[in-house]
């Protein structure tokens, strides 16, 4: 499975006095890479809520490297680090669009549960899933 890497250009609104990335919307910008990662791999998120799945990120942490600024296209590449049944954990690499710059690692916990907030054990109850995330753990995508 080959993975075609998120790429979005940086908005004004996302910028700060100094044109530069404001912290907050690299949260954002993790979230907007999960949802394209989890459709690419066949998990797209209207199709997991249908059949009752959400996913709650649990944690999230940042490691802020070379700043981005508002025009400039990033690249970010998402990795699937740990899955656990219920919890899988994932990292993610913020570059500049041709990947010679750093500008942010980061990494995100999440688990899967029912609208009642219930865990859901992804291995008993939707075993398709389980098997598209053990194939894809620990792997880089990017082909």
């Amino acid at each position: 499975m080959e993975y075609q890497i998120f790429k979005r250009t940086v908005n004004y609104y996302e910028t700060d006095k100094m044109q530069v990335v404001h912290h907050s919307n690299y949260i954002r910008f993790l979230e907007e890479c999960r949802m394209d990662f989890l459709k690419q791999i066949g998990l797209d998120y209207k199709m997991l809520e249908e059949a009752g799945i959400m996913i709650p990120v649990l944690s999230v942490s940042c490691n802020y490297r070379t700043p981005a600024r508002f025009g400039e296209v990033i690249s970010i590449v998402p990795k699937l680090e740990r899955f656990h049944g219920v919890k899988f954990d994932m990292s993610y690499k913020i570059y500049n669009e041709d990947l010679t710059i750093l500008h942010n690692d980061a990494k995100s916990s999440h688990c899967f549960v029912n609208f009642d907030f219930k865990p859901i054990r992804i291995n008993k109850e939707f075993p398709k899933l389980c098997e598209i995330f053990k194939e894809i753990e620990g792997k880089d995508l990017r082909g």
